[in-house]
């Protein structure tokens, strides 16, 4: 169990009132500003913009992100008081970049429904204590690599600093890794 975990009653759509995001994709600088749901279901030209924006680099095509994962992310944002634009380290990922970086072979970015979230180091604790309130999908907590993972699977949380936390690389690695990796999607050198 991960230590300081917050309980908090989700923030839920209330019908009729439209939800905004302001988010920029770390690697990529592809930005999304603006409403992206009306309060009553996800605004389809909007969802198909967030998804471009949540790609990473290697996709031809976006595949349509999950709506679920966009309200876990706006929800967490607004109970922890986050301004944007919110910096999306990864999103969807292509099988290649999944596994370039090393990422579970089930992991929810392949299907669109993951967002790592960058997070000051001081806030990062109550931001991840507070979307493991919510009680909804995955919550990976990297402190020491200063994001959290939101996802919109099934009801789960991990400590990703703990040792044996599935990363085989240093921080420093990884990083690295992904930013190649998406600079070079196909591996040619």
């Amino acid at each position: 169990m991960l230590a300081g975990v917050f309980t908090l009653a989700s923030p839920r759509l209330r019908a009729g009132s439209p939800r905004r995001l302001s988010l920029r994709h770390y690697h990529t600088g592809a930005r999304f500003e603006g409403p992206w749901h009306d309060g009553t279901a996800p605004d389809p030209v909007a969802m198909a913009e967030l998804s471009g924006v949540l790609a990473d680099s290697a996709t031809i095509r976006p595949r349509p992100f999950d709506a679920t994962a966009l309200g876990i992310l706006a929800d967490v944002a607004e109970a922890a008081g986050l301004s944007g634009p919110l910096v999306v380290r990864s999103g969807y990922r292509t099988p290649a970049i999944n596994a370039a970086v090393h990422g579970a072979g089930d992991s929810q970015h392949l299907r669109a429904g993951a967002i790592d979230l960058e997070v000051a180091s001081a806030r990062i604790r109550l931001v991840g204590g507070l979307a493991l309130g919510m009680g909804r999908g995955g919550v990976g907590i990297y402190a020491r690599r200063g994001f959290v993972h939101l996802d919109s699977g099934p009801v789960r949380h991990w400590n990703g600093d703990a040792p044996g936390a599935g990363m085989p690389a240093p921080v420093e690695d990884r990083i690295g890794r992904i930013a190649a990796a998406w600079r070079n999607p196909g591996g040619r050198r």
